[in-house]
């Protein structure tokens, strides 16, 4: 078993030293839209979700916690 691991390492030590200079170019084919729709996207759909958190008329709370506790947990989602 630990000859093994010593040599899945020394594999993966050939491997990344051999393709560490190569240039890696990913593709999918299937993909009808670009990086940049994707992200602009995620980013509407989030701004969206703030939105309906700020014009949400049961967090009216006076220091405004709890509408900033759920713009925190919206981005970090």
């Amino acid at each position: 078993m630990e000859f093994e691991v010593i040599f899945v390492d020394l594999y993966k030590q050939i491997l990344i030293e051999a393709l560490s200079n190569e240039k890696v170019q990913v593709t999918f084919p299937n993909l009808s839209i670009d990086a940049k729709e994707i992200v602009e996207g995620v980013c509407y759909q989030a701004l969206k979700k703030i939105k309906t958190i700020l014009d949400d008329p049961s967090l009216e709370d006076e220091d405004c916690f709890q509408k900033i506790e759920e713009i925190v947990c919206t981005f970090e989602e």
